[in-house]
């Protein structure tokens, strides 16, 4: 681990995309702490604390595990760079019905960058609703979040506007740059970086909250609590690594082809097929619809009057409300938990079916003059991968669920901050693997393509797996 560490110093390409992407992630923290004009801060933390156990407050914190922004600090960075993957997923799904996106996309790398082109102006286009739909969050009522000489103001309203939105569209270009110039993906390791930067505060407070007997009320935390801790992270970190790298791989045998005397194909091969196909997208639609019942019964039962004349319908609302949500944790209840399983297995499905194609990889492996033994090219190879998919869809879905409901779970019974089980699972903990999977997986393809001994234990003549070339005449 070491030498591939030293390694990477040693070739100048690498060292240097390694180096601009650290800058280019140090920009990105430095702006999210360059505050909205016109907005008290100091009164906005302790809005967002206080709200922090309540639904809206659980919506601040999706947002911000999700967006690498935060809205509870309403910096430059606020949205995020949320608009843009929204509008990235609306293109995804729009590709799979439309055809003239279709076609588009068959285009090859004309046609990607003029979808790319659409999806930047519409990301421009959601930044301004958005922040539109904050700033007036900010200035609703009697609120005092925004100083008394700036409320409902022109320069206001254009400050947040242009800010939240350059804010945005700065993320973007910061992702890109690190795409082109820097190494792994951009956007995705942004999101990351704001998610790990959250870390030192869960432990700064599990240190905090530590004693030796556990009992104390302000030192909650005792020895097995925090060795339970370890333990579970771990843990839940090694089982999302196996699963998110985990394959169902199908035999591919390629057609033989003869051209006078030699005869050409015939290899083996695999189609792999991810267990975890869908990602961490399932949970990202199931937790984003999953918070509107809440939010809506909430909102309802504090509009409603307790007295005789709406006490119906304000129980109806306070009951749906106490269904959703659990007085410790926030949004924890029996009901929320099990329509959260439930809709994270049915949008394990559904991304798949829109992202998997069966008839479109049939056709292919039949145009490229191979087959899966055992099974006729065309309808009833694409039968057999389907089926293949559904069954390994069950078992990724069954994965996500356990992930979701791990950190809710742990909170509830130990009576641990939910700050601080957040890392054992969840969005974050999955976004954070998969991205560090790939960054670790394209550094190392850096070091083996220079026949330098990598990560996962290749290695060229530095290393005893390298090839061994000698030459004899000028013969290899």
């Amino acid at each position: 681990m070491l030498q591939a560490f030293l390694n990477i110093w040693r070739i100048k390409d690498l060292r240097n995309k390694l180096l601009f992407t650290t800058a280019m992630l140090a920009i990105y923290r430095i702006g999210f702490f360059i505050p909205l004009p016109g907005v008290d801060q100091s009164a906005l933390n302790e809005w967002a604390q206080s709200a922090s156990e309540g639904a809206f407050g659980s919506v601040l914190s999706y947002v911000t595990i999700f967006t690498g922004g935060s809205l509870s600090q309403s910096t430059i960075f606020g949205l995020g760079i949320m608009p843009y993957i929204s509008a990235a997923i609306i293109f995804q799904l729009l590709a799979t019905t439309s055809e003239k996106l279709k076609a588009i996309q068959k285009e090859g790398p004309a046609g990607r960058q003029k979808i790319q082109e659409y999806t930047r102006y519409t990301t421009v286009g959601l930044c301004l609703v958005q922040a539109f739909g904050w700033l007036v969050f900010l200035q609703q009522g009697d609120s005092d979040l925004v100083y008394p000489a700036y409320r409902n103001t022109l320069t206001f309203w254009a400050c947040g506007l242009m800010g939240l939105t350059a804010g945005t569209v700065f993320l973007m270009w910061l992702g890109e740059q690190v795409d082109k110039y820097g190494i792994g993906n951009g956007i995705s390791l942004i999101i990351t970086a704001g998610i790990i930067a959250a870390m030192p505060g869960a432990i700064m407070s599990v240190v905090e909250g530590f004693s030796i007997s556990g009992g104390d009320a302000s030192r909650p935390y005792g020895p097995m609590t925090v060795i339970f801790l370890i333990v579970s992270f771990v843990a839940v970190v090694a089982g999302s690594v196996i699963i998110t790298q985990g394959q169902r791989r199908i035999p591919i045998q390629q057609a033989k082809h003869t051209r006078g005397r030699r005869v050409y194909g015939g290899q083996k091969s695999y189609l792999p097929l991810r267990v975890n196909h869908g990602g961490v997208m399932p949970i990202i639609f199931a937790s984003s619809l999953m918070l509107f019942p809440s939010i809506f019964a909430g909102y309802a039962a504090s509009a409603m009057p307790a007295d005789s004349e709406g006490g119906a319908v304000y129980n109806f609302f306070a009951g749906m409300f106490s269904l959703f949500n659990d007085e410790f944790a926030g949004l924890t209840g029996y009901l929320y938990t099990l329509i959260y399983v439930a809709m994270i297995y049915f949008f394990a499905y559904f991304w798949t079916t829109v992202q998997f194609q069966p008839k479109e990889m049939a056709t292919q492996l039949r145009d490229g003059g191979s087959f899966i033994p055992g099974l006729r090219p065309g309808p009833r190879t694409a039968d057999y991968l389907e089926a293949v998919m559904e069954r390994i869809t069950y078992v990724g879905a069954g994965f996500l669920a356990v992930i979701a409901v791990i950190p809710t779970v742990v909170s509830s019974l130990f009576k641990v901050d939910y700050g601080i089980t957040q890392f054992l699972g969840g969005t974050g903990l999955l976004i954070v693997v998969s991205v560090m999977l790939d960054f670790v997986q394209r550094i190392e393809a850096n070091l083996m393509m220079r026949n330098y001994k990598g990560f996962l234990g290749g290695g060229g003549p530095g290393g005893s797996g390298g090839p061994k070339i000698r030459g004899t005449r000028g013969n290899v």
